[in-house]
């Protein structure tokens, strides 16, 4: 019995029944498309324009007003958050330590993921050693040196711990300190000042223990010990002339 052969298919057909079909769905989302592309670029756009002139105002910027100014004219861009650096060095220099911590804190809150976060850290501690506060410049610089152990502040921080500590008395505790540096900075620059540290916390000998014995020096050797000062003799008062015999 023969096979009758398949239906020709009309292509052209069956594509303008598929686009009077579904035209509008079609063309919604290739409207939606085309809108999100030129709003993406027009984005980047005004954000590249944004950051410059940012930048440009930052590098002319040269008090701590004009600093502010890039902070309030232009938050979430890179020279924002330089700026917030640069407020508080001028704060520093200025000696208004508490004030450059809250930049500094506000800096970090902001941009917890910035790299210079353990170097906002960092000048904290410092602001508060210069206000006198050094067991809580203590903590940051142990926080620093446990959280952020491979950034270029650990050693730095370690060896902040050290000058504290040697102020505080507790000498052994500074040791520790200069050993772990050598130990995992050996090829830095803090290595040799943690050695030399480490030199300058060696115990002190008693002033109560006696001397060590040197080699004894043969008696016709020895530097002869220099005659006691004597006395000046005393003169002897003149005695009177006896009295002539008389005849």
């Amino acid at each position: 019995m023969p096979i009758a052969p398949p239906a020709s298919r009309d292509v052209p057909l069956e594509t303008r029944f598929f686009w009077e079909r579904f035209k509008k769905p079609i063309t919604a989302a290739l409207l939606i498309v085309l809108i999100a592309v030129i709003a993406f670029t027009g984005y980047r756009f005004y954000s590249d324009r944004r950051a410059l002139v940012a930048s440009a105002l930052l590098a002319s910027a040269k008090s701590a007003q004009e600093y502010q100014q890039v902070i309030d004219s232009y938050p979430s861009t890179p020279a924002a958050a330089d700026a917030y650096l640069l407020l508080a060095e001028a704060q520093r220099n200025e000696k208004k330590f508490a004030e450059a911590n809250t930049t500094l804190q506000a800096f970090i809150s902001k941009y917890p993921q910035h790299e210079l976060v353990s170097t906002a850290r960092m000048a904290m501690a410092a602001n508060l050693e210069s206000m006198g506060k050094a067991d809580e410049a203590l903590t940051i610089y142990q926080q620093v040196a446990s959280v952020y152990p491979n950034s270029f502040n650990a050693p730095m921080a370690l060896l902040s711990q050290v000058y504290i500590l040697k102020a505080k008395n507790r000498n052994e505790d500074a040791r520790k300190i200069c050993e772990t540096v050598l130990t995992q900075y050996r090829t830095s620059f803090w290595a040799g000042e943690a050695m030399q540290q480490l030199r300058m916390l060696k115990p002190v000998t008693s002033s109560t223990t006696a001397p060590p014995a040197g080699p004894t020096v043969p008696p016709m050797l020895a530097v002869p010990a220099a005659p006691a000062p004597q006395a000046p003799p005393v003169p002897k008062r003149p005695q009177p002339a006896p009295a002539p015999k008389r005849p």
